[in-house]
């Protein structure tokens, strides 16, 4: 092996939770992104493009969702003060509507596409890139609002691809209530415990009288691992929280449940009363969205009505993003992502041939080739569908001539 193919096979190291995206995987990447965005701007989103670092104290105003040891900082050169790369774009979008936007009537609804990075992936401390297109929805109060953003999500996921999905909702203000007046750390432990539904530590952490930090609620706390699954679950939740501070979120939720069932989602919905991610940030009803073949969720979202008035306007607000990545996974594991195959030409002949021209005026990719042989080579090894001669097309996968690509948009003859 010479040195330079020895040089070319190395393989070079990137940051941890970093990847390459090689051509097939960005295309289809940018598929998804762009099936979501077509239809977040058929239910009237406006797409903005946030940056991708800011200054870190604009920023952490609005990170009440997030450990502050997940974001990524440095000292910016040009002002010395500190940034950070964005690890969620909702307070973003929260700076714009307070500031570049204010001027707009509301309500606000706005789209968005980009990579957030953020130090921790679950337990392991590694860096991650987190490609997402989401949406915020300020200016809409109440269950008409989160509605919408269910319906969107849905819809959204469908126009991926995605047919099998469950919205698994949650209400922040079920467990906020519950543990409302206790110290912080005892509220830290005791949530731990209600999301990894540890029966033995919820009952520790509510009896730990030593610390003083004995639950007035204990008794609905070690219900709230068994109240998830469908309405039936939603309704003992509700009777067994009925003299409770969180009575009113109980209810709040299995009335959202049941307009998004007859919105036509019920065969998508599950709840969980138990729901404690971002519960310190969320003000109302959230959702996670799961599919199979990805061990995460593919999105997440829900209502912080507080979050707007951290920059200056106080306006209910609510948002979700999707996980592109994890919604790839899923799409993999189905086997949805085959589908035909798009017709991309390799045509025999000068860069100036007519031909080529007239295909890319069609909407179909295509380049030249010097000759035959090399043209189904590069067609092969890039992803072209079709090499064209003088003598026809030939299929590239099976090496067969055909009369013509057999594709929706169709090529007429007169592309021969």
């Amino acid at each position: 092996m010479s040195i330079d193919a020895k040089s070319r096979s190395l393989e070079h190291p990137l940051p941890a939770g970093m990847r390459d995206l090689l051509p097939e995987e960005a295309a289809a990447r940018r598929a998804l992104a762009r099936a979501a965005l077509d239809r977040f701007a058929l239910h009237g989103y406006a797409s903005v493009t946030p940056p991708v670092f800011e200054f870190a104290d604009v920023l952490e105003r609005g990170l009440g969702t997030l450990d502050l040891r997940d974001v990524l900082r440095f000292i910016e050169p040009e002002s010395g003060d500190v940034g950070a790369l964005r690890p969620d774009m909702t307070p973003q979008v929260a700076r714009m509507i307070a500031t570049r936007l204010c001027e707009r009537p509301p309500p606000f609804r706005l789209a968005y596409e980009g990579t957030v990075m953020r130090r921790l992936s679950g337990r392991a401390r590694k860096h991650r890139q987190i490609p997402q297109v989401g949406v915020e929805l300020a200016g809409v109060a109440g269950p008409e609002g989160d509605l919408e953003l269910l319906a969107l999500a849905a819809d959204s996921l469908r126009a991926m691809g995605l047919a099998r999905f469950t919205l698994d909702m949650g209400d922040a203000g079920v467990v906020r209530s519950l543990l409302a007046g206790l110290p912080a750390d005892a509220q830290g432990v005791i949530s731990e415990a209600i999301a990894q539904k540890d029966d033995v530590a919820i009952a520790a952490a509510t009896a730990d009288s030593r610390a003083a930090v004995c639950a007035p609620y204990a008794d609905a706390i070690r219900a709230l691992p068994l109240l998830h699954g469908k309405r039936d679950a939603l309704v003992a939740g509700v009777e067994q929280l009925a003299d409770t501070p969180a009575a009113g979120a109980a209810r709040r939720l299995l009335g959202l449940f049941d307009a998004a069932a007859s919105r036509g989602l019920g065969e998508h919905l599950t709840a969980d009363l138990g729901e404690v991610r971002g519960f310190a940030y969320y003000t109302g009803p959230i959702f996670h969205v799961y599919a199979a073949g990805t061990g995460d969720a593919v999105g997440s979202g829900g209502r912080y009505d507080e979050l707007l008035a951290r920059f200056g306007w106080d306006l209910p607000a609510a948002g979700f993003a999707l996980d592109l990545d994890r919604i790839g996974e899923a799409l993999s594991a189905t086997g949805a992502t085959g589908g035909r195959r798009p017709v991309r030409v390799v045509v025999v002949g000068p860069a100036d041939d007519p031909r080529i021209a007239d295909l890319r005026a069609r909407g179909v990719p295509a380049v030249a080739a010097d000759d035959r042989a090399a043209g189904l080579r590069w067609a092969a090894g890039w992803g072209f569908s079709h090499v064209l001669d003088a003598a026809g097309w030939v299929d590239v996968a099976s090496g067969a001539s055909v009369p013509s690509p057999r594709v929706p948009l169709g090529i007429s003859e007169s592309a021969h």
